[in-house]
């Protein structure tokens, strides 16, 4: 059996303490007692709410075939006898476990960031770069101080393409990140106002984009987005970190990795784009521009990689949005269907307003509405009620006029909107999902969109509870 990792380099990597008959290796690494597959090593972290030496005896139940823990810990796990790596702190043991992932492989590596489209992009690449050869990425979000080490050390020593996505919303966490990662190539999707509350303006909020260039490896590359107005800041400071060779994307006329053309098209698009000196046509499998100018980006990054770009192209043709990130669904309602966008996974101004365009072009039935259904914009500090209000002029600009808003931000959005447009505000996510379960028609098209933490994913599960998959068998004669 090829073993993600002999307890024998283990141990050397963690600077460990062996307890009892260690196996010969491990299958795998969880830090969720509930999520652990049989074989695989289960790393006890404290986090800040729950101390996963609580759960390693679940863990064991589960399959886990070892157990690393903190020495500090060792007498509060009583009798278990399942064999274990004691080390000072697990956490950092992580940490340096992933670092040697890191050091062995001989695989490209990409990182991302940016305020909006991380995750999408990181997706974009894996698809784009699986025909090409095996890859390793980041699941879900896991972009931060414990996830960016995990993903690291369960990435397999033969790997051809890694992908990681880097995220903050202080300063100064990036670095720390992408000196483990050491990336290739660094991509930055965009600067926007996210994490506004934690920063005094978009060049602060660039700064700490731009620690990424600190991890790049010698000869590397870095890849910014022209189009966006802090294209120059961000240059000179991949410049002042030493990229070696900095590439630009964008509709800009300059831009090295150029959108050409977009082509909305219902559920995707279809892009023109010139990478490398060819002109490529792109269909894409997710609608939205903002989804097809990161693609230009994810193209050229394959170009830089060295990889089939001509695959890469098939890739993006079958790729499908994510859950939360504009995963559509045509629920069935009175012999008819109304189309649902969860866009519910998180929220700033430069994302609200690419879903409103997703909504803007998507397609609605005889009689049917485009329903913006917004929640609040978390970390916008002193600019929130700003921010909200100033989403009014793009539900203007795209003829939205019927609008559902839940959270006390948003209530600046609601005394914002004109009387032309139809305004239901609900306090909480709660009532707004009852509010919509009742209200929604058939030959609507409705876009969920919000922070992560004020809960309007309960809005479209609630609606998905209700509402059954349209099938055309359904459809009244």
């Amino acid at each position: 059996m090829k073993w993600l990792w002999t307890s024998a380099d283990l141990i050397a990597a963690m600077h460990g303490r062996p307890i009892g008959n260690l196996p010969q290796g491990i299958a795998g690494i969880s830090i969720d007692s509930r999520a652990i597959g049989a074989g695989e090593a289960f790393f006890a972290i404290k986090g800040d709410r729950v101390d996963g030496h609580d759960f390693a005896s679940f863990a064991v139940a589960n399959g886990a075939s070892l157990l690393v823990v903190s020495e500090g810990k060792l007498p509060a796990l009583g009798r278990l006898v399942t064999p274990m790596i004691v080390v000072q702190d697990v956490l950092q043991a992580l940490v340096d476990l992933g670092c040697a992932a890191r050091d062995r492989t001989a695989a490209r590596i990409i990182a991302v960031t940016g305020s909006v489209g991380k995750t999408t992009s990181k997706e974009m690449l894996r698809q784009a770069l699986s025909p090409s050869g095996s890859v390793h990425a980041s699941v879900a979000s896991f972009n931060n101080h414990w996830g960016v080490p995990l993903t690291l050390a369960r990435m397999p020593e033969t790997t051809d393409y890694g992908i990681f996505e880097v995220g903050m919303n202080h300063a100064n966490e990036i670095r720390p990140l992408v000196a483990m990662v050491r990336p290739h190539i660094a991509m930055i999707t965009t600067i926007a106002p996210a994490h506004l509350g934690n920063f005094r303006d978009l060049e602060e909020i660039a700064a700490a984009k731009a620690e990424i260039f600190e991890g790049v490896v010698p000869g590397g590359h870095a890849i910014l987005n022209r189009d966006n107005e802090q294209f120059g800041f961000l240059e000179k400071a991949a410049k002042a970190a030493g990229v070696a060779h900095i590439h630009s994307f964008g509709a800009d006329l300059k831009s090295e990795f150029r959108l050409l053309d977009f082509m909305p098209n219902g559920e995707g698009s279809l892009l023109r784009a010139a990478i490398g000196g060819q002109t490529l046509e792109v269909p894409m499998g997710a609608p939205g521009r903002h989804i097809a100018e990161n693609a230009v980006a994810v193209l050229g990054a394959v170009h830089l990689a060295g990889a089939d770009i001509e695959k890469a192209m098939g890739g993006l043709a079958t790729m499908q949005a994510e859950k939360g990130r504009g995963r559509r669904y045509r629920l069935a309602k009175d012999g008819g269907w109304f189309t649902l966008i969860d866009e519910s996974y998180n929220a700033n101004p430069a994302s609200m307003r690419a879903a409103i365009a997703l909504l803007r072009d998507a397609e609605v039935q005889a009689g049917g509405r485009r329903i913006a259904v917004l929640g609040d914009m978390l970390e916008m500090g002193e600019h929130s009620p700003a921010v909200h209000a100033g989403l009014a002029e793009p539900l203007l600009e795209a003829g939205i006029a019927d609008v559902w808003l839940g959270g006390p931000d948003m209530a600046s959005l609601r005394d914002a909107l004109p009387e032309g447009v139809s305004c239901e505000y609900r306090g909480t996510a709660d009532e707004l999902a009852g509010y919509a379960v009742d209200a929604v028609r058939a030959g609507d098209a409705l876009v969920v969109k919000s922070s992560k933490g004020t809960g309007f994913s309960r809005i479209v599960a609630a609606l998905l509870d209700k509402y059954p998959a349209f099938s055309e068998g359904e459809r009244e004669s």
